[in-house]
C-alpha cells in the first residue's frame, strides 16, 4: 500500500461547478504541488473550537516534515486550552489562491529523531532554534486523514480532495 494521498472530486454544493467535465482525478492537481505549498508556506492557520462552541484561529509557525504540519502552542494560549479539551483540529494555509486545508488527528511526537529534524528545520526556515524538551511550547504534529486543495485560478478544475492513508 502507498503512503502517497489518494485523489477523488470533493463533495460541494451543484452551485461551485465541481460537476463539470475535465481531466481523470489525479491531473487535476499534482501532489507534488500541493505538497509544494505545504512545505513553503510561512505560516499555518491552526483552526480549534472553544468548549462553548465558538470557534478560534490563529497563525502559527511550523513544518510540514514527514506527511503532517508539525507546530508549537503553549498550553496556556486558547489554542493549547481548546486543544487539552479535546477540540478538533483544523490546519490550513494563509493563501486563499494556492488552498490546502487539512484534517486530521493532532499528537504530540515522541521520537527524539524526527524531534531534532523538526528543530533542525525549524531553525533553517525561521532563524530561531526551538528547544523541543520545552514543556512551555510542546511541539505538536497534525496527521491529516483528508485534505482538500485548489488553485482558485482554475478553480472548479482543479478542486481535489486527498485522502490521506494512516501511518503506520
Amino acid at each position: 500500500m502507498s503512503d502517497r494521498p489518494v485523489p477523488s472530486r470533493p463533495a460541494m454544493p451543484a452551485s461551485y461547478g465541481i460537476g463539470r467535465g475535465g481531466s481523470a482525478p489525479g491531473e487535476r492537481l499534482p501532489w507534488e504541488r500541493v505538497e509544494e505549498w505545504l512545505t513553503a508556506a510561512r505560516n499555518y492557520w491552526v483552526c480549534t473550537t472553544r468548549p462553548d462552541g465558538r470557534p478560534h484561529a490563529k497563525p502559527v509557525w511550523g513544518l510540514w516534515l514527514d506527511g503532517q504540519v508539525m507546530f508549537s502552542t503553549d498550553p496556556n494560549s486558547v489554542t493549547g486550552r481548546n486543544i487539552a479539551a479535546g477540540s478538533p483540529v483544523q490546519i490550513h494555509l494563509e493563501s486563499g489562491d494556492e488552498v490546502a486545508i487539512l484534517d486530521g488527528e493532532l499528537e504530540r511526537p515522541d521520537d527524539p529523531e524526527l524531534l531534532a529534524r523538526f528543530a533542525d528545520a525549524y531553525e533553517k526556515k525561521y532563524g530561531i532554534r526551538v528547544d523541543v524538551a520545552h514543556e512551555a511550547t510542546p511541539i505538536m504534529a497534525l496527521q491529516p486523514s483528508k485534505i482538500l486543495s485548489w488553485e482558485e485560478a482554475d478553480y472548479p478544475e482543479t478542486a481535489t480532495r486527498w485522502d490521506v492513508p494512516k501511518k503506520q
